[in-house]
């Protein structure tokens, strides 16, 4: 099962690469982003999309790492409590 889940993600990682390729090489105008009262630099929109899909990654890897870090300090405290389903013997 494992083996298909890592083909399923290759997959959509891989369609969203072409999707990404084809978009920027359509769109080869320079953009710049405007936040509040800043504006950054002109720059081709297939560089604005690498650079979002880029730090995406990057953010949700720290994420997940945060998360299995904080996950990881509980240790397995739900072994420890009475079990949530009880079977009557007694019938």
């Amino acid at each position: 099962m494992k083996t298909v889940a890592k083909l399923l993600t290759c997959l959509l990682i891989a369609f969203w690469v072409i999707v990404i390729a084809i978009v920027s090489a359509q769109n080869g105008e320079p953009v710049s982003l405007r936040f509040l009262s800043y504006q950054s630099i002109q720059i081709p929109f297939g560089l604005l999309l690498a650079f979002s899909a880029g730090l995406g990654v990057i953010g949700m890897a720290v994420v997940q790492t945060l998360w299995n870090l904080a996950g990881s300090g509980r240790g397995n405290s739900i072994s420890n409590e009475d079990p949530e389903f009880f079977t009557d013997e007694d019938y």
